[in-house]
């Protein structure tokens, strides 16, 4: 009998941040453990896992990956995990793909390798993997995530999810404190953020092209309201279907701050918090895929590509190996209100097809 539900209903029990994933490391390494795995825990220093498969024939090496981590969220006035991605639901739906592809035997040729990853919401815990050697010796790697009604609803699934390029920039505008009623003497660092605000709002790239940037987050407080703050914390998020696109963002979005900053005679320090790049999707991955779709739903099932102005830090797997055949696809599950909100929830049927469908990817490439 399947366990996906079981393991979905004790991971979602369990959110933990990115990082911090202790609870669920040891759950889904003791289960893969337990059904015959080789397993590697606390990869490259963090909760990641390496699970693999010999079947002792020459053959490729197909990984799959989860991640694992949850989300902060600020509710009712306290912080807290939670799952509203819906990882814990990706981490069942490969663990039990994993139980039953040992137990059924499927893998008669190559190797198959399982990684949990920590800290996907993070956009660093796919680095910290490929830091630790999960992808070593690795032909393919597949990845999927649950989408959101609008995009694909329950008993349907995209072959080929092509996300975008983001990026989260914080600066921090330093002035000087003054007393409200002597402004001359101050530098006030709210008025070199709001400007810095306006000026990347007035960036354009080529009307050709798919982008954002917008503030996101503005942390200005003196203590006193007839004080001249003298410090202004802002965030921004950037977005850009392609990559290279975003490299012209980011030198636009930096000469906007540091010119905003300047004309005030404010100093500002700027930081790129996190980055994702844009998909990198292979098309015999996708093929793969495609296949394992149609066959367990049905050709009506199968939704044309995709493209999302989500980011996934799966991409950096396919960034810092290149030469790896990379696909991910994105599974219905009557997904609402959407991802990343506090009250996400799904269709929990839906995980019993993401298991038959990664069974299916596992036959093609390993199976006789």
């Amino acid at each position: 009998m399947s366990r996906t539900l079981e393991h979905f209903n004790v991971l979602h029990e369990i959110p933990e941040l990115g990082f911090k994933e202790f609870k669920t490391s040891h759950y889904i390494a003791s289960a893969l453990e337990a059904a015959g795995f080789d397993v590697k825990r606390n990869i490259n220093g963090t909760t990641g896992i390496i699970a693999e498969l010999d079947s002792g024939h020459p053959g490729p090496v197909l990984a799959l990956r989860a991640d694992m981590d949850a989300l902060g969220h600020i509710i009712n006035g306290q912080h807290i995990a939670r799952h509203t991605c819906g990882h814990d639901g990706h981490s069942s739906v490969v663990l039990t793909a994993a139980e039953e592809t040992i137990r059924e035997g499927v893998v008669r040729k190559g190797k198959l390798r399982i990684l949990f990853q920590p800290a996907e919401e993070l956009g660093a815990g796919a680095i910290e993997m490929v830091e630790g050697g999960a992808l070593d010796g690795v032909d393919m790697l597949l990845g999927f995530h649950l989408r959101p009604i609008e995009e694909c609803p329950m008993g349907q699934a995209v072959a080929a999810m092509y996300y975008s390029a983001s990026a989260t920039v914080e600066a921090i505008f330093t002035g000087k404190a003054a007393h409200a009623a002597r402004p001359h003497l101050g530098i006030n660092a709210l008025d070199a953020a709001v400007q810095a605000v306006q000026a990347v709002n007035s960036i354009h790239l080529s009307p050709s092209l798919t982008f954002s940037a917008k503030a996101t987050r503005f942390l200005c407080d003196a203590g006193v309201t007839n004080s001249i703050p003298s410090e202004a914390r802002v965030c921004w998020d950037l977005r850009s279907a392609e990559n290279a696109p975003m490299t012209e963002l980011k030198e636009k979005v930096t000469a906007a701050l540091e010119g905003s900053a300047a004309a005030l005679g404010a100093n500002v320090e700027i930081a790129i918090l996190k980055e994702m790049p844009a998909a990198i999707i292979d098309e015999d991955a996708t093929d793969i895929i495609r296949q394992a779709i149609i066959s367990q739903l049905g050709e009506q099932a199968l939704l044309p590509a995709k493209a999302t102005p989500g980011s996934e830090d799966f991409f950096h797997y396919l960034r810092l190996c290149p030469q790896i055949k990379g696909g991910f696809w994105g599974l219905g599950a009557n997904l609402t209100p959407g991802l990343h909100h506090p009250d996400m929830h799904f269709d929990r049927d839906a995980l019993a097809i993401g298991v038959r469908i990664f069974k299916s990817c596992i036959q093609q490439v390993l199976g006789e």
